[in-house]
C-alpha cells in the first residue's frame, strides 16, 4: 500500500513539474506581448496605416505640442509585402518540387546530398544570406531593390518549405500511389493530381511558417533592399519594411515611439500566420 501511495505522489509531482514549466516558458512571450500592446496601441489609428513613415522634424513638433507622432509605417507594410510575395513565387515551386523529389527518392546519394545542404541552409545566419544576396543581384544591379530583398527572403523560405514537403509527403500511405499507377495515370500526374492534394495541409502549413520566419526579417534587407521614406512598387529600386522601420525608429531619438506600434503590428502579423498555420495542421491532419 505504501509503494503505491509512493508511486501515486511521484505521478502526482511530475505532472505538477510539467505544468509549472509548462507555464514558465509562456511566461516571456505573455510579458511581451503585453509590454508591446500597452506601448504600442497608442500610436495604432487609420493615418498609421496609410501613411508613410514621418519626418524627425514632424515627430519633434508633434512631441513638443503633447500629440500622437503624425503618419505611420504605409511604406514599410507595402515593402514587407511585396517582398514576401516575390519571395513565395520564387521559393514556394522551388521549394515544394525539391521536397517532392526528397520523398520520391529517399536513398539516392543525391537526396541525401542536398538534404545535408538544405538542413545546413537552415542553420545558416541570416546575414549571410542577405550577403549572398547582395553578391548576386546588389552588385550585377548595381543597386539595392526590392528584388535583391526578396531573393535573400526566399534563401531562408526554402529549407523550412522543403522538409516540411518531403516530410508531409512522407506520411502518405503507398497504396495511394500504387492506386494511381494501377489506373495507367502517368507519374508526373499521379504525384501532381494525387500526392501533392493529398499533402496540401502539411505543404501549406509549412509555407505559412516559412513566410511567418522571413516577414520580421531585418538584416538581410538592410544589406538588399536598404529601405524608403515613400511607397515604391518599382522592385528594382530600394523598398522599405515593417522591421526596416522598426531599426530606423531605435536609431531617431524623435520617432523611438513608434518602435512599439511598429513592432506590436509586426508581432500580431506574426502570430496570425503562427495559428492560421496550427489550424490548417489540425483540419488537414494525415
Amino acid at each position: 500500500m505504501s509503494s503505491l501511495k509512493y508511486r501515486l505522489f511521484k505521478n502526482k509531482l511530475l505532472s505538477l513539474s510539467v505544468i509549472v514549466l509548462s507555464a514558465l516558458t509562456a511566461v516571456p512571450l505573455v510579458l511581451i506581448i503585453g509590454k508591446v500592446f500597452l506601448q504600442g496601441w497608442r500610436q495604432i489609428n487609420w493615418d498609421f496605416f496609410t501613411e508613410t513613415t514621418p519626418s524627425t522634424l514632424d515627430a519633434l513638433l508633434a512631441i513638443n505640442n503633447n500629440q500622437p507622432i503624425p503618419g505611420g509605417i504605409a511604406n514599410g507594410i507595402v515593402g514587407t509585402l511585396m517582398m514576401v510575395l516575390i519571395a513565395s513565387a520564387i521559393a514556394i515551386p522551388i521549394g515544394v518540387m525539391s521536397g517532392i523529389y526528397l520523398s520520391e527518392n529517399r536513398k539516392t546519394r543525391f537526396s541525401s546530398v542536398v538534404r545535408f545542404l538544405t538542413d545546413l541552409l537552415q542553420g545558416t545566419p541570416s546575414i549571410i544570406l542577405g550577403i549572398i544576396a547582395y553578391l548576386w543581384v546588389v552588385i550585377p544591379l548595381k543597386s539595392y531593390s526590392a528584388l535583391a530583398g526578396s531573393v535573400a527572403l526566399a534563401i531562408m523560405m526554402l529549407p523550412l518549405i522543403v522538409r516540411s514537403t518531403e516530410e508531409t509527403m512522407n506520411l502518405l500511405p503507398v497504396s495511394l500511389k500504387e492506386a494511381g499507377l494501377a489506373l495507367g495515370s502517368p507519374y508526373s500526374s499521379v504525384v501532381l493530381k494525387v500526392l501533392l492534394p493529398s499533402a496540401f495541409g502539411g505543404v501549406f502549413t509549412g509555407i505559412l511558417l516559412s513566410i511567418s520566419r522571413v516577414i520580421g526579417e531585418t538584416a538581410p534587407l538592410m544589406l538588399t533592399a536598404l529601405g524608403a521614406t515613400a511607397i515604391q512598387w518599382d522592385v528594382s529600386k530600394p523598398a522599405s519594411a515593417v522591421s526596416l522601420l522598426i531599426w530606423e525608429f531605435y536609431n531617431d531619438p524623435n520617432l523611438q515611439s513608434m518602435i512599439w506600434s511598429a513592432s506590436l503590428f509586426l508581432l500580431l502579423l506574426v502570430l496570425s500566420l503562427n495559428i492560421l498555420a496550427k489550424q490548417l495542421a489540425k483540419k488537414w491532419r494525415i
